[in-house]
């Protein structure tokens, strides 16, 4: 038996009405840090007169088949974290004003969102997966924009208070497919600024067989492991000496959890389509950084 989610498409109702009534009547809070406040909380967005803007995500929940009893808990969870996540983003938004050159808020707060969702919304398609139709296309609902200054946001997306906005995801390609999405940060030693360079468990030996018919995508991903700490270490260099004593953990090495997490879970859906799904490789997913 299955039942669908109006609790999550009725606060986003609500949401948007809050919003409208802030608008309507001039309810502008001043001076608050945050650019909004969760729809998990079911607060209306406040904006400052000069705020950073908002994030404005799709919806999710509107977008499921109908779910199996047994997914239900599961699904709620993911859902619910949809929301942390935003809230989390609007805050670093605010947190960061001024910081960093031109493209700061899409590559420490947008991009990190997107590979955040990204995972997320591969969870909940597993949970229903495991005994209904695995929905296809979720991954398209992740990526998320800022609505600047506290413009409207685009119609038909939620617009809640978080801070992370989301950035395209990483490239497609790069780095030998071989070499498993990261040896302790190879090839990448030997940096001449002093910066460091990151440090991440090698994926490819710790898989089983990989059956032919997953063999090119597990590839591609692997390769897609290398190119994320490439991206990851010039991030390094090109940030040296912005933001504070947590910078590096929030801008660089977090982030590239999260595209790792999403990434070896595609790895791992691609091999348990004909062969038993890889467990625990979630846990190769934290790097570190290496002076």
């Amino acid at each position: 038996m299955s039942r669908a989610l109006p609790k999550y498409n009725k606060r986003r109702v609500g949401l948007a009405g809050g919003a409208a009534a802030v608008a309507l009547t001039g309810a502008v809070i001043a001076g608050t840090a945050l650019a909004g406040e969760s729809s998990e909380g079911g607060g209306a967005d406040a904006r400052t007169l000069a705020g950073p803007g908002t994030v404005s995500c799709p919806d999710v929940a509107s977008q499921l088949p109908a779910i199996p009893a047994s997914a239900q808990a599961e699904v709620d969870r993911n859902l619910a974290l949809l929301d942390q996540q935003i809230t989390e983003a609007n805050k670093r938004l605010a947190d960061t004003v001024g910081q960093g050159g031109p493209n700061f808020v899409q590559n420490a707060i947008l991009g990190p969102l997107e590979d955040k969702r990204v995972a997320t919304v591969n969870r909940i398609a597993t949970a229903i997966g495991r005994t209904a139709d695995r929905p296809a296309g979720l991954d398209s609902l992740a990526a998320c924009s800022l609505d600047a200054q506290g413009d409207p946001a685009a119609p038909g997306q939620e617009e809640t208070g978080g801070t992370e906005t989301s950035a395209p995801p990483a490239g497609d390609v790069g780095g030998d497919a071989g070499a498993g999405g990261g040896d302790a940060g190879a090839g990448q030693d030997g940096d001449a600024s002093g910066v460091g360079t990151v440090s991440c468990p090698d994926v490819a030996p710790q898989l089983p067989a990989i059956p032919a018919s997953a063999q090119a995508e597990v590839d591609r991903n692997l390769a897609l492991l290398d190119q994320q700490i490439t991206e990851a270490n010039k991030r390094l260099a090109d940030t040296v000496g912005q933001g504070g004593p947590n910078f590096v953990q929030n801008a660089i090495l977090g982030p590239l959890e999260d595209k790792r997490v999403a990434t070896v879970n595609r790895i791992a859906t691609a091999i348990g389509r004909t062969a038993d799904r890889p467990a625990g490789l979630d846990s190769l997913a934290a790097c570190t950084l290496t002076k």
